[in-house]
């Protein structure tokens, strides 16, 4: 995990365009359509940063509720 953490961590800030994508990759990623991703590519970004800020939005998203998870489960 500490890896993926690395990962998650290690990658650039997200260009402010994808904000509202991002976000519903963090709360509702079953929503994300070809039409989002289509939206950011006509808005200048590439699809290797597109897939990049979404792997490490999800992996920070999954690694944030699995802390979470450990903090309410008794040891």
């Amino acid at each position: 995990m500490d890896e993926l953490r690395r990962v998650a961590a290690g990658t650039p800030a997200a260009p402010a365009v994808m904000e509202r994508y991002l976000e519903k990759v963090r709360g509702r990623a079953y929503t994300v359509t070809d039409t989002d991703v289509e939206t950011l590519k006509a808005a200048g970004l590439s699809e290797d940063e597109i897939f990049e800020q979404t792997v490490a939005t999800a992996i920070g998203e999954g690694l944030r509720r699995f802390d979470r998870a450990m903090d309410v489960i008794p040891s």
